[in-house]
């Protein structure tokens, strides 16, 4: 399995925060459910790796 990197990675962290809090202005919340559903399908087409998402998947879930 992939081992994720859990280290600080981003610069900018703070402008990409408000950028994800902005993104949300204006919608229902199952419009931000279905936006958050698209995000989360294009990153994980990016990643492209099965194994590096099934960690993301499980390190979210809360299990190691």
């Amino acid at each position: 399995m992939s081992q994720l990197n859990l280290a600080p990675n981003l610069t900018g962290h703070d402008d990409l925060y408000q950028s994800l809090v902005a993104l949300h202005d204006g919608l229902t919340e199952a419009e931000c459910l279905r936006l958050w559903a698209r995000l989360t399908l294009i990153l994980m087409n990016h990643i492209g790796e099965r194994d590096t998402i099934a960690a993301a998947i499980d390190l979210a879930r809360g299990r190691p």
